[in-house]
């Protein structure tokens, strides 16, 4: 174990994991989560509101429900009853959409053990505020170290014990950074890793943060050129151009560049612009399609992060005065009305700039100039 930072120096004391952790949320991927701890050898605790899944997971290791024909590791003590998951924890997964996390840590504060961590475990920003979840939790959570796991890392994959990569970041205090080992990041990675599921430590909470937010818009993006029947050079490019709007963002609030090219930012941006397996990508293939939003999903009320987010991912961009011209357009098209086709024609036909920040050029697109109207 060494110190994170630009010197690696021995450590007096080696990391100590943490001996039950409790996971907040019984969906596909808290269920996932909980595998992950279990087979690292945690006492693993998961809390659900659904009592036929409780039931379930306790009876016959599945979830039926959200990982439907997938044996969990024996051991994973599931309940209802939200004092009982979190009596003894030493450390928390939340894994709770952006929408109810604030009533969940409510919730959670007078059964959770003094100086607990916890982990957010989903991406978004709280609708309406403008906060990033961390600092949501932190309000109702004082005295409690708040962190996040985030990576490229499908449920189903990580349930079924695919290799799998995540990073585990926490903000450092003075004493984290004296002994590395002791913080939260550390032991927690250390409760987590395995043979097939390997965490990697950071001390950029906003840097990964930002980048789950923005990915699930840049998800919904690249959905929505697909349905449309757009191929893969224009999906590579909002890949990569997405990255350096997530890049914007994360710097304005203090977040380090080299983070979102890590695994919680370019990792996960990548695998969830891949697949379809991503709800976000899901949608926006849906919706490229010219399928209303009402009947996405077969009519099911599918929660989609990245639907919410760009709502508040604009307000933020529009309160700090940066540019997201990809995020804009999602949330034109999501929330205004547009046409697919129309917003993307203009994106594509915005003024040609430099790639890099220190080359300042603005250029009408030609395909503007022909029409008349420079976007």
């Amino acid at each position: 174990m060494t110190y994170l930072g630009t010197q690696a120096e021995d450590l007096s004391s080696p990391p100590l994991p943490y001996s039950k952790i409790c996971v907040v949320g019984a969906g596909s991927w808290g269920t996932a989560l909980a595998s992950v701890a279990r087979r690292a050898g945690r006492q693993t605790a998961i809390w659900g509101r659904d009592a036929s899944v409780v039931e379930a997971i306790n009876r016959s290791n599945e979830n039926p429900k959200y990982l439907p024909g997938i044996p969990l590791p024996e051991g994973i003590e599931a309940t209802a009853d939200l004092a009982a998951a979190l009596d003894g924890a030493e450390a928390v997964l939340l894994v709770t959409p952006s929408r109810t996390l604030r009533e969940i840590c409510r919730q959670m504060r007078p059964h959770l053990g003094a100086g607990v961590p916890v982990a957010l475990c989903a991406k978004g920003i709280e609708a309406g505020t403008g906060y990033l979840l961390s600092e949501v939790a932190a309000e109702i959570l004082p005295g409690h170290q708040i962190g996040a796991l985030s990576g490229p890392t499908f449920a189903t994959e990580t349930a079924l014990g695919h290799l799998t990569a995540a990073t585990i970041a926490f903000q450092f205090s003075y004493a984290d950074r004296l002994d590395t080992a002791s913080s939260p990041a550390a032991r927690l990675a250390l409760s987590l890793g395995s043979d097939f599921f390997r965490p990697y430590i950071s001390d950029d909470l906003v840097g990964v943060e930002v980048s789950g937010a923005v990915k699930n818009v840049i998800a919904i993006a690249c959905g929505m050129m697909t349905g449309a029947g757009y191929a893969e050079n224009t999906r590579a490019a909002l890949i990569v151009r997405g990255m350096d709007e997530m890049k914007t963002l994360a710097d304005v609030f203090g977040g380090r560049r080299e983070t979102v090219t890590g695994l919680a930012g370019a990792g996960d941006l990548t695998l969830t612009c891949s697949s379809q397996t991503s709800r976000n990508m899901s949608l926006g293939v849906q919706l490229g399609k010219g399928i209303p939003r009402s009947h996405c999903f077969d009519g099911k009320p599918v929660v989609v992060e990245g639907e919410v987010n760009s709502v508040s991912v604009m307000d933020l961009a529009r309160r700090m005065n940066i540019r997201m011209p990809i995020c804009e357009s999602v949330f034109r098209i999501l929330h205004r009305g547009a046409d697919v086709r129309q917003t993307f024609a203009e994106l594509w036909s915005r003024p040609i700039e430099g790639e890099r920040r220190g080359l300042t050029i603005s250029i009408d697109h030609p395909s503007a100039i022909q029409e008349g109207a420079v976007m």
